[in-house]
């Protein structure tokens, strides 16, 4: 892999750095170590690329299985978005953070799809590697993978909030929590890519995808990410502490509600009435919220693993007494060698994650958007594109009125001649008009000059009517009642003479 030619003064597989410009490329990002030679100090470094060194030369088609991941996930991504914008929100639930987590999510997928199409150079010589500001499939790699965790984090953080402001305080979230996540959401990303790009950078460290450079990674962009998701798992496991504490409340108040006596009594209702209501809603909030808890949590755990990773791999590839320390064995083991990768593999272990930790982080962030179309594309979303494409293809029901192909005649339907069919006689009406004779009695007294017309009928009262006082009349067949004021009274129980 090296060339003696430029190797110099340094012995076999390493390269004289002074036989290389001090220019061009990332050149914090060559693995260089002063070595003492019969020629006086030299400066040698690694052939780039270093990865190749440390995991062996199938790293690189090993680390596309992630590119290819993304091309298999990004048209998921791509239909939820479709989806979201096209069909009516009772197919979709749509919802502001589930479809910035798909855009965030979308970001990371473009990083790992890049490469497969640009087929970048990693090295700008051969002991540099490139960076974004030597090669522009760096620049746009890195940035979407970090910009995209960033805002996949940050969401995260939001979501989390937002459920726990539901779920433990019963705050209602209104506009103003969604403009404020939303400024947040995007603006936090925003302002922590173009700090890290300017401060830190991005290079080929392994595989075809850029990542952020080992100098002041930690501070900014490893610590600010990691901050946010710890911040989303506590909120995320204090919530659901309180969701067990209202459960098993409520399980203790139901036992509990009655008395000694064996009613219930008030208080012990109104507790247990309490912790039914406090346990139903939030069983409402959990059946409308766990696909976003769950993808929550899925982010997190593959973002902290993926920050936990490099950031030990950035501790061991900084040039401190320590690791020059710890590197020895495998750097001797490359001179005795003449650079066998192979036989010097278990050395390589000591100083690097291994191959499999490194393919895994690769892995998990290339499936996010397999995790998110799991989650967000629910049944319904299939049943209202079928609804969606059904009506496009099928022509709209009309409706039209009975009344309206009715004709008065029926000759004129479809220009029918009139010869060709007699005159039809219209029925006459059933009902008749009441005769002027009848309604000349229903007129009005003051129309005719006071004078009334028409037939009078004679009023006979009714045999039961009491509408004038009558005197009691007796029963048919039978004597005469009497009515004794004193047979209504109740009879007295004294005695005469008693005190």
């Amino acid at each position: 892999m090296a060339n003696e030619t430029l190797s110099g003064y340094c012995p076999t597989p390493f390269l004289q750095e002074s036989l290389f410009p001090s220019k061009g490329g990332f050149i914090d990002g060559r693995f260089c170590e002063e070595l003492t030679t019969e020629y006086g100090k030299v400066s040698c470094c690694l052939p780039c690329p270093l990865a190749e060194w440390t995991y062996g030369e199938k790293l690189i088609s090993q680390t596309k299985v992630a590119s290819w991941l993304g091309v298999a996930t990004l048209p998921l991504c791509i239909f939820l978005l479709v989806s979201f914008a096209v069909l009516p929100p009772k197919w979709t639930h749509r919802h502001y953070l589930s479809i910035c987590f798909t855009l965030g999510i979308c970001c990371m997928e473009i990083a790992f799809i890049i490469p497969l199409g640009v087929k970048p150079e990693q090295c700008y010589n051969q002991i540099t590697p490139n960076d974004m500001h030597t090669d522009l499939s760096c620049a746009w790699t890195g940035a979407l993978l970090l910009f995209g965790g960033w805002v996949c984090v940050t969401f995260s953080f939001i979501r989390t909030l937002a459920f726990h402001l539901q779920v433990c305080w019963e705050i209602m979230l209104g506009p103003k929590f969604m403009w404020t996540a939303l400024i947040l959401g995007w603006g936090i990303p925003a302002v922590g890519l173009t700090e890290m790009l300017i401060l830190t950078g991005v290079s080929y460290r392994f595989g075809t995808v850029c990542h952020i450079n080992v100098h002041d990674s930690n501070k900014d962009y490893w610590a600010p990410v990691v901050a946010f998701g710890g911040a989303s798992l506590f909120l995320q496991f204090a919530t659901l502490v309180y969701c067990i504490y209202v459960y098993v409340k409520s399980l203790y108040d139901e036992e509990t509600s009655t008395t000694s006596s064996g009613l219930p009594s008030y208080s012990a209702s109104v507790r247990t009435v309490t912790a039914r209501q406090a346990y139903r809603r939030i069983r409402r909030v959990l059946q409308l919220q766990w696909r976003g808890v769950a993808l929550v949590l899925v982010i997190l755990t593959n973002v902290i693993f993926f920050a936990v990773v490099f950031i030990k791999m950035d501790n061991h590839l900084t040039s401190t007494v320590a690791n020059m320390k710890l590197a020895t064995p495998w750097l001797t083991c490359l001179v005795e060698t003449q650079g066998n990768i192979q036989k010097c593999a278990s050395e390589a272990e000591a100083i690097v994650p291994n191959k499999a930790t490194l393919l895994a982080v690769l892995i998990l962030l290339a499936t996010v958007g397999f995790w998110n179309f799991v989650l967000y594309a629910r049944p319904s979303i299939f049943a209202g594109w079928a609804e969606f494409f059904k009506a496009r293809v099928t022509p709209p029901h009309e409706f039209v009125s009975v009344d309206a192909r009715r004709t008065p005649d029926p000759r004129a339907y479809e220009m029918i001649s009139g010869s060709s069919l007699p005159p039809y006689k219209t029925p006459e009406p059933v009902v008749r008009s009441p005769s002027p004779a009848r309604t000349m009695g229903a007129r009005s007294p003051e129309a005719t000059g006071g004078q009334h017309y028409g037939r009078e009928a004679r009023y006979v009262r009714p045999s039961m009517s009491f509408s004038s006082p009558r005197p009691p009349s007796a029963t048919q067949g039978g004597p005469e009642r009497e009515w004794d004021p004193e047979s209504t009274f109740a009879k007295s129980h004294s005695q005469k003479g008693s005190i």
